[in-house]
């Protein structure tokens, strides 16, 4: 599994946008076949602080991801909605093993 980790920080009149594409894509990222698990969450005490966790079952599945119409409209959507440049980071998992997902 590969595990990407983003960190998001939204202009805060921009926050409804951002949530609605990001649900939108969100809900079509967990229906790829090579897509386990991807997780939307929003910082309970910075409203305009999000985090996006993604688990693909490999790195094909990653770029599969990046090729999808979903995807693309999301960017699309987003593009003037950051407060600054998101940050990732791709990590491996260690516990629950690939069946876990």
């Amino acid at each position: 599994m590969l595990i990407l980790v983003v960190n998001i920080h939204i202009k805060p009149d921009r926050i409804e946008a951002f949530r609605k594409a990001t649900m939108e894509n969100a809900r079509n990222s967990r229906q790829e076949p090579g897509v386990a698990r991807f997780d939307f969450l929003q910082q309970t005490d910075d409203p305009s602080r999000f985090v996006l966790i993604e688990v693909y079952r490999d790195q094909a599945a990653v770029a599969a991801h990046k090729e999808t119409a979903h995807y693309h409209a999301w960017l699309a959507a987003v593009e003037d909605v950051f407060a600054e440049p998101r940050t990732r980071a791709l990590y491996s998992n260690v516990s629950p093993d690939d069946q876990g997902f």
